[in-house]
């Protein structure tokens, strides 16, 4: 018992506290780059397009959809210059016919995109960060009124963009697709178009952040009610291939542990130990009732993917027309926005990318030997076919538990803790030689 208690309280100081003091000093300079003046001006420019409307005008050059889009690229290949070539700038687009839903006209639906190739040939990974363009009012299909889309989601694109700037003399290993969809509002339609585009030329997108009102917190939040909050919201059971993998999955109790929760608690991980002064809260569903963002697209074709957000929501700040009422505004306008939040909820995103951009591919065949009963639990794995690799983490915590409390380096391809494959869900990820690890992979049972 003192032999187990003993480990027990090093593997402790390996995990928690290591999570505090491994500090890459590079993202930790990318976070310290996130502009709040630049974040600002991003969102102002963005109001300035009186509406951003999906069906509204693509040929005005200083109103509409079409105008703010181009605005977009032009940012994105100004940020190009610093990337030696590496990063491609483009507008995905496709003409849509009237759905009898939210499209009544033929509309051209356009996603701003820079796409920062890796520096590394062999590494084919694809990290990918958006927001929506698009705003909106009260009524769905008014394509003419005024709507600031402020915070829903200048916010998100004006996180997009600073990550794009901040990130654009980075010489990571892996690709960063940085993202503006439209037609989030008309049901998620430009999200659905890369989506697809993603699945038919089956790129391998190692994750999604995708960023939907991430600038309103002081406004809303209660008083007194401690550091800010950012939700990230991520399904448990996999939307794709449910029924296939049903009976492996709660035969290993691993309902609470796909992808997106892996990625979501890879965010608050990662997200806590570079940026002061933010809780990130797991909510473990998908998204909010009544609502869709432009992760799920990505999750319904089985990617990785995760929707940030603020954790409070005023509703009468999204959705509305302009106006006032006893003395009541609503709408959603740049006033209402928190911008010291949005610096913080960008830099959550840009070390969330850069450490899993500097990360190795995730290990391979992660087994656990469950031939005989045992008090301990032998985990063994391959190293992946590409990356340079300092070593591994295995991760470990108790079934009831939501994060990972326990990690253990080791330089070994087989691990055996002194711990019951019963009591506790165990998962490894590789670590690169500067300390960035991958995703956790969990083990499959092995006889």
């Amino acid at each position: 018992m003192k032999k187990i208690a003993f480990f027990l309280s090093v593997a402790f100081s390996l995990g928690l506290s290591a999570q505090k003091k491994d500090i890459d000093v590079e993202i930790m300079q990318y976070v310290k780059n996130v502009n709040k003046d630049s974040l600002k001006a991003n969102v102002e420019k963005l109001v300035s397009f009186g509406t951003r409307h999906t069906m509204s005008s693509t040929t005005d050059q200083h109103k509409g959809i079409g105008a703010s889009r181009n605005w977009v690229l032009s940012k994105f290949r100004t940020y190009a210059k610093n990337t030696n070539g590496r990063m491609e700038v483009f507008l995905q687009n496709e003409d849509l016919q009237p759905d009898g839903k939210r499209i009544d006209k033929v509309t051209n639906l356009g996603n701003a995109v820079a796409f920062l190739k890796g520096t590394d040939p062999a590494d084919k990974r694809i990290i990918i960060i958006s927001g929506h363009l698009d705003s909106r009012v009260t009524d769905v299909m008014d394509a003419t009124s005024f709507a600031p889309g402020a915070n829903d989601d200048g916010s998100g694109v004006a996180a997009v963009i600073e990550s794009a700037r901040v990130l654009s003399r980075s010489k990571f290993p892996v690709s960063i697709l940085f993202v503006a969809v439209s037609g989030e509002e008309q049901g998620l339609l430009g999200a659905k178009m890369l989506a697809n585009k993603a699945k038919e030329d089956q790129w391998q997108v190692e994750a999604v952040l995708n960023n939907d009102m991430i600038g309103n917190n002081s406004f809303d939040a209660p008083k007194n009610d401690g550091i800010p909050k950012l939700r990230v919201f991520s399904e448990g059971l996999s939307a794709f291939e449910t029924e296939k993998n049903a009976s492996k999955i709660r035969n290993l109790g691993l309902e609470n542990d796909g992808n997106a929760r892996q990625l979501a608690r890879y965010v608050k991980e990662t997200g806590e130990r570079y940026v002061q002064n933010i809780d990130i809260k797991l909510i473990y569903r998908n998204d909010r009732f009544l609502r869709g963002g432009d992760h799920t697209p990505f999750v319904n074709e089985g990617f990785t993917a995760v929707r940030l957000t603020d954790y409070y929501e005023n509703y009468d700040h999204q959705h509305q027309d302009i106006r006032t009422e006893n003395i009541k505004k609503y709408g959603d306008l740049i006033e209402f926005m928190d911008f010291d939040y949005l610096r913080t909820n960008t830099a959550v995103n840009v070390a969330v990318l850069a450490n899993l951009a500097k990360s190795p591919p995730r290990p391979q065949n992660v087994l656990m030997d469950v031939k005989e009963l045992s008090n301990s639990t032998k985990l063994s794995w391959e190293k992946p076919a590409s990356g340079k690799i300092k070593g591994y983490q295995v991760l470990y915590r108790e079934t009831d538990r939501s994060v990972w409390t326990h990690k253990i380096f080791t330089t070994e391809n087989s691990y055996t803790v002194p711990l019951s494959k019963d009591n506790f869900i165990f998962a490894v990820q590789t670590v690169s030689t500067s300390g960035n690890e991958s995703l956790p992979i969990i083990p499959q049972p092995s006889r």
